[in-house]
């Protein structure tokens, strides 16, 4: 694990010139799927939004290359719930995938870690063995529905999951409800041996949302149908949080 100070893929933390080092355990959730363009940063963007707006203090992890968790956070407006923003995938020491751990501010208490496609092997194993519990979004395409399994084998498979077991969930991603396509995918993840949570319709309030650095939960008011697809994947979050809080 890397000992450097804050670097330059810190930019958005408050504290730019300080070397910070976590005093507590925040609670670490990983959202993760070795296929891309199933939607992890949308997911990882709208709860690490939620987490700012119930006064958590809150870092958003991204290891993508692509960077598009740090391109939502520098579209955010700095009056709206604060969020520290981490460019994992800068200099990244794939040996070292905790490192962000020393460039969040002391007092994080929530840390969403947003991850690249492609991941397998001894980097998915060690990014398991640096969260908490795990959120897999799969979306309705036939491709999707055999990478989602093969990635789901490779998480339980994992190093880091057989020795020490973490909460997963599945979350089906830009669905609509009435095609043969999602009858498929709904039954598969009702298949799995892992809790499936809800589905997500596929909507441009999301795109237009992720333009402005915003989430859902950023809205006084949010569409009665959001809301409702996104009761069950808080309500899920919030009891694992509690779980880990009694352990």
């Amino acid at each position: 694990m890397e000992e450097s100070g804050v670097t330059e893929e810190t930019k958005f933390i408050h504290r730019p010139n300080a070397r910070v080092i976590s005093q507590t355990q925040p609670t670490r959730i990983l959202i993760a799927n070795a296929k891309g363009g199933c939607g992890k940063t949308t997911m990882a963007t709208n709860i690490a939004s939620y987490f700012a707006t119930q006064g958590e203090e809150t870092a958003i992890v991204d290891y993508d290359p692509q960077g598009s968790s740090m391109d939502w956070l520098s579209a955010r407006d700095p009056h709206l719930a604060q969020i520290t923003g981490v460019a994992a995938y800068k200099n990244q020491n794939p040996n070292s995938t905790r490192s962000y751990s020393l460039r969040v501010p002391p007092t994080t208490s929530r840390i969403v870690l947003d991850t690249p496609a492609g991941l397998t092997g001894h980097i998915l194993s060690d990014m398991i063995q640096a969260s908490d519990f795990i959120v897999i979004p799969v979306i309705p395409s036939a491709i999707d529905i055999r990478a989602a399994t093969g990635f789901i084998r490779d998480v339980l498979l994992s190093r880091a999951y057989r020795a020490n077991k973490k909460p997963i969930a599945v979350v089906a991603n830009r669905v609509k409800k009435n095609t043969l396509i999602y009858q498929k995918l709904e039954r598969f993840l009702n298949s799995l041996n892992i809790p499936f949570i809800t589905s997500f319709r596929d909507t441009q309030h999301y795109v237009r949302a992720s333009e402005h650095g915003l989430g859902l939960a950023d809205f006084e008011q949010r569409d009665a149908k959001d809301k409702l697809e996104w009761q069950p994947m808080l309500e899920w979050i919030e009891q694992q949080i509690s779980l880990k809080l009694k352990k």
